[in-house]
């Protein structure tokens, strides 16, 4: 499940490609986080911290193994896929994409490995569908050619979709919308239709009973809370090549690889560092409402650097 620190690495590394595609539309930087946390919240926020580069992050963003009697858009199994004009070579592309990607993210390994005819049907960061594969829409080089890999492509198919649900849904005249419309629109994206009577209570139903409207509007609610730049407050020390030096106050302080507070196994804590433990502060400046500061200390005889609340330590 994507956490605050995901979304601010969403927002950082993205935003100077969505701002300028959202722009005159009333979609916002905060949804379209959204939307990316609901399509492949289950895959980026690992691959990111694996050391990956964001090209190979955005190469591994597949998903969605369903097969009938859970989907009922084209294809329904392998046999549909491969009875179609070059359908064997995408199948070959979706189980390898499903096969790699599983490398790293564990909740998909164990179908991976012991279902064969299992590939994946969505592609890129915001899921454009194996339906479009075939059909009045159909673009099967965006799939043949991995277009998807590039995040301005699976932006662009993104927002098409959204455009056309938007519309569907008569709000093509509204220069901005609600949050509850822009999870309409998104519900809308997910199903291709809107039902007003059920509200939030549409689109894929996990396992936890919630429902795709529901899961969006709880990330959109979050994203609004994560600001694109961190607040910075300099610190009261100068810095040189020898410190200064400050010592552990608490009974235990996390060295993390983002100056930032995550969850979950992937979790960006690098090492815990205990009471008196010495660090050397490289920067006076505090990141974010925990004023993080960047050091480095050696734990287990190797040398690491990271980022360490400031309020929980003292000076050496």
């Amino acid at each position: 499940m994507p956490d605050k620190c995901d979304m601010r690495w969403f927002k950082q590394t993205f935003h100077d490609k969505i701002e300028p595609a959202i722009q005159g539309t009333p979609f916002t930087l905060d949804f379209m986080t959204a939307l990316a946390c609901q399509e492949t919240g289950e895959v980026w926020p690992i691959l990111r911290k694996k050391g990956l580069s964001l090209d190979r992050i955005l190469q591994l963003c597949v998903g969605d193994t369903l097969d009938a009697p859970d989907r009922d858009a084209f294809p329904h199994k392998k046999a549909d896929l491969i009875s179609v004009t070059n359908g064997q070579a995408m199948f070959d592309i979706a189980r390898k994409a499903l096969m790699d990607m599983s490398e790293f993210v564990l909740s998909y390994r164990h179908v991976a490995l012991t279902h064969p005819d299992k590939f994946c049907h969505g592609y890129g960061i915001f899921q454009y569908d194996l339906q479009f594969f075939v059909g009045d829409e159909a673009d099967p080089d965006y799939f043949l050619q991995k277009r998807y890999e590039k995040f301005d492509n699976s932006l662009g198919k993104a927002l098409g979709e959204l455009h056309a649900a938007r519309k569907q849904l008569g709000l093509q005249n509204k220069p901005t919308l609600t949050d509850l419309e822009l999870c309409h629109v998104a519900i809308c994206y997910n199903t291709g239709d809107f039902i007003a009577s059920h509200g939030l209570k549409q689109g894929h139903q996990s396992d936890d009973g919630k429902f795709y409207g529901e899961e969006i509007f709880s990330f959109l609610q979050k994203a609004h809370t994560v600001p694109l730049n961190d607040p910075v407050t300099t610190l009261p020390f100068a810095v040189d090549a020898n410190g200064p030096r400050f010592k552990v106050k608490s009974t235990k302080l996390n060295l993390r690889g983002e100056p930032c507070v995550d969850s979950g196994p992937a979790s960006n804590v690098k090492a815990e560092l205990h009471n008196g433990q010495e660090v050397r502060a490289l920067t006076n400046q505090g990141i974010g409402p925990n004023q993080f500061l960047e050091v480095e200390t050696t734990v287990g005889g190797q040398q690491l650097r990271g980022f360490a609340s400031f309020q929980l330590l003292t000076p050496a």
